[in-house]
């Protein structure tokens, strides 16, 4: 089971998902990351490993792709460059605007400009279930432990770089209260599996 979003699924061109723990899908075609969660941008040319990293940004030619299981995945496109962005945001990417430095760096390759830029956030942890410690939201501003929402404040983030409301998208779900549909890293531990999000040109 693979998810999509419909603001993304109105582009004929477009290829996009957003794995599950019920999905099979193949990286090896795809652009891919070392993740470490920080606030690196890539640009990707071909196939295959790009470097270290949490975001790729690429050419039409290019489909990228990320793995998560509880922070956020995040699928950009440009629809007049068809450039394309794969962003993963966890707390540490997040505090660092890992999304407003991916699209930075798609208008600054590509030229894409806001009013063109299509967002997707896929699945993820959930404020309902995303306690964090003081060290932690002390990261966001504040001073006490409490529940974070990583969904709102990477939409926060999308909507400051000028892309439009209605061009934001997210395709909901809890990765840790979902547990027979999703990986949870929080849940699980190391026995946790990881689930592959990708954005590409079908012609690719």
């Amino acid at each position: 089971m693979i998810l999509t979003s419909e603001l993304l699924s109105q582009f004929a061109w477009l290829e996009h998902g957003f794995g599950t723990r019920l999905a099979q899908i193949d990286q090896t075609s795809m652009a891919s990351l070392k993740q470490i969660h920080s606030d690196r941008v890539l640009t990707a040319s071909r196939p295959g490993l790009a470097g270290e990293g949490d975001a790729l940004v690429a050419s039409p030619g290019v489909p990228v792709s990320i793995r998560t299981a509880d922070c956020f995945p995040v699928l950009i496109v440009d629809k007049r460059t068809r450039a394309v962005s794969a962003v993963h945001a966890g707390w540490r990417g997040t505090a660092k605007e890992i999304v407003r430095k991916a699209v930075a760096a798609m208008r600054e390759q590509f030229g894409a400009q806001p009013e063109d830029i299509y967002a997707v956030i896929g699945p993820g942890i959930g404020a309902c279930c995303y306690e964090v410690g003081e060290d932690v939201a002390r990261e966001f501003g504040r001073t006490r432990a409490g529940h974070l929402d990583l969904l709102t404040l990477n939409r926060r983030q999308l909507l400051l770089e000028g892309i439009p409301g209605e061009q934001i998208d997210a395709v909901g779900g809890c990765t840790y209260c979902e547990h027979e549909l999703f990986h949870s890293y929080r849940r699980d531990k190391d026995h946790a599996g990881r689930m592959i999000s990708y954005i590409g040109s079908k012609n690719s």
